[in-house]
């Protein structure tokens, strides 16, 4: 019992880590695709600016909005944080306490729900922005849901397990991407409109020239949703390399470093695609999904599905 609370606590200290490390990765390549320098002033190379970051957003006031419905307003961004955290209990490392044997039902509940932290934060600020930018990113997260859900039934048929390390263990002669790699490249646009990452950051809105949901917060709340943001950025690449990559193995070798060097290549893709990319129109991301992905997601599943079960009888 309490070397699992001693392992969790552990564990959500490095992702907190990971996440704030992640934010100087993020604005140091933006930099130099911008050809300017990023943070250089805090430290030795800026290395300390998360750090700096985090001690400023923490210290300062936290702001009480007349207007706002105050307890919804200070649980949303504890509630999407912890959701954000929940996930990372599907992380398969050999020196995990236990498994999720139904890791990927898990999944869709807890991603399922966040939709719900971005609605407490857009409704219970009583802006007409935040409302606005609140709406779009739930339309466009529970609409990318119905995809997402598809292409995850294909490592599920192919495999025959719930558990994501099972799915990452059968991966070893093959990945699965070399099999499917159209269904691939749907999950990770999937996964960069799932997250409200550029090119489809429609939560922040441009005529309006606001942050979108979470306009009204500052300080410790801004903190927590900037967190549970870049934490499931983090954690959707953990499932990308999983999924279709291969998991730990690397060149018919089994190892952790191989998993953490999948899972800084894709986050770093989320990155190099917010620097290139301009934002799409919101008609045609809705479009992409629906016209897109679910015909095309529906019409391989029908040919894996049939595959599959001639497989196994």
């Amino acid at each position: 019992m309490y070397l699992t609370l001693i392992s969790s606590l552990f564990a959500y200290i490095c992702i907190l880590l990971a996440v704030a490390f992640f934010t100087l990765l993020e604005r140091k390549g933006l930099s130099y695709i911008q050809i300017r320098k990023g943070p250089n002033k805090v430290g030795i190379a800026g290395l300390p600016q998360p750090l700096a970051d985090a001690a400023k957003l923490l210290t300062k006031e936290i702001a009480k909005p007349t207007m706002a419905n105050y307890s919804p307003y200070f649980i949303a961004p504890v509630f999407s944080f912890i959701l954000a955290l929940l996930l990372w209990q599907l992380y398969p490392s050999n020196y995990s306490l236990g498994y999720f044997k139904w890791g990927i039902l898990f999944f869709m509940c807890i991603s399922g729900l966040n939709v719900y932290g971005t609605l407490l934060a857009g409704w219970s600020s009583n802006s007409k922005y935040a409302l606005l930018g609140s709406l779009r990113a739930i339309a466009q997260t529970i609409s990318y849901e119905v995809s997402m859900a598809l292409v995850l039934l294909f490592p599920l048929f192919l495999v025959g397990t719930f558990n994501f390390f099972e799915i990452s263990e059968a991966q070893e002669l093959i990945w699965l991407t070399f099999l499917m790699i159209p269904v691939s490249l749907m999950w990770f646009v999937t996964c960069i409109a799932e997250t409200n990452r550029a090119p489809f950051d429609f939560a922040e809105g441009e005529s309006e020239i606001v942050s979108g949901f979470n306009i009204e917060y500052g300080a410790a709340g801004f903190a927590l949703i900037f967190l549970a943001e870049y934490a499931n950025i983090l954690v959707m690449s953990l499932f990308s390399a999983m999924l279709f990559f291969g998991g730990s193995s690397i060149i018919f070798l089994e190892s952790d470093i191989g998993l953490m060097l999948k899972v800084l290549f894709f986050a770093f893709v989320f990155i190099w695609v917010r620097g290139t990319y301009p934002r799409f129109r919101y008609d045609l991301l809705m479009g992409l999904t629906w016209k897109g992905f679910l015909p095309v997601a529906l019409s391989f599943l029908i040919l894996v599905a049939s595959l599959a079960y001639y497989m196994y009888f």
